[in-house]
């Protein structure tokens, strides 16, 4: 049905950009007085106003029937080379995104001098390379601010990058890897096995990790669920796993919020968050700028 659906779109933008080309040759060879040149009597259409300013159907000069008449064939050719009939993709496969790849690449070319002495040089170094900071700052403005922030502090369900914790390791290789690969985290939702009455007591024992207010009654029956659910991930003493990108519930750095009802939430609906892999929009020299950068933001010594 998509595809049924997708070829009759194609065909009537198609049949409009075609019709209208064809509708502005029908209209100029319709009107026979247009291609007139020697007219002995000009006709009088009968239009007159303030009493002697009469309309005349006068024939156009011959050079604008020609350039008339160019103006359709040039936007024939158009759709012939390029993209405009549905989903023909043009004569010269033209796209915007070619374009934009080819000036990626011509931009590259242009400033790979620039980066060449990055290219071997360790993680550490970089970070304490005044150039290579402030090359690092824009590309982590330009591709990442987005997300974490122009100062790189993040916010709700975006990892702050200056605090030091770090849910899949904080160490330059690794950085250089998620930046590279991307990372994707995923709490499963509990809901169809926790009841809220379960995930709230969980959610209670949690808290008193990091010393927040909970209840002490309830927390005996949170820790079991907890031991039923969420070890695997987390560990007995919610250290969490960095190989698994499990996050740390003892240290009070929340990525969604330390409240109940939060991480109520997040036990009964669990969290998705892809990190998108930069190794297609970016150069390995910009990658490795842009991870000293980072890395450096922890790491200011």
């Amino acid at each position: 049905m998509s595809d049924f659906v997708s070829s009759f779109w194609s065909y009537y933008i198609a049949i409009i950009a075609l019709g209208g080309i064809a509708w502005c040759v029908y209209l100029l060879f319709s009107q026979r007085a247009w291609l007139k040149q020697d007219v002995a009597e000009v006709e009088d259409t009968g239009h007159v106003w303030d009493g002697d300013l009469t309309e005349l159907n006068n024939p156009v000069p011959r050079w604008w029937t020609v350039m008339y008449l160019g103006l359709c064939i040039f936007a024939l050719g158009y759709l012939v080379l390029y993209p405009g009939l549905g989903s023909w993709s043009g004569v010269l496969g033209f796209t915007a995104g070619k374009q934009v790849q080819a000036e990626q690449a011509e931009l590259n070319q242009r400033i790979e001098p620039i980066y060449a002495r990055y290219r071997e040089m360790p993680i550490e170094e970089i970070a304490a390379d005044a150039q290579a900071q402030n090359i690092g700052q824009r590309l982590f403005l330009n591709n990442c601010a987005q997300c974490h922030g122009s100062d790189a502090r993040g916010s709700r369900g975006f990892p702050n990058l200056v605090d030091g914790d770090w849910l899949w390791g904080g160490s330059p290789e690794q950085i250089l890897t998620t930046i590279t690969e991307g990372r994707h985290g995923m709490m499963p939702p509990w809901g169809a096995v926790i009841k809220p009455d379960e995930a709230s007591a969980i959610a209670q024992y949690v808290r008193s990790f990091s010393g927040l207010a909970h209840d002490p009654i309830r927390v005996n029956a949170g820790k079991r669920g907890f031991d039923t659910y969420c070890v695997a991930c987390h560990g007995a003493d919610g250290k969490g796993n960095q190989a698994l990108g499990a996050p740390n519930l003892t240290d009070e750095i929340w990525l969604y919020g330390s409240s109940e009802p939060t991480i109520v939430e997040t036990i009964l609906y669990g969290r998705d968050n892809q990190m998108p892999a930069q190794k297609d929009n970016l150069t390995p020299e910009q990658i490795r700028l842009l991870a000293g950068w980072v890395w450096g933001q922890s790491n200011p010594q």
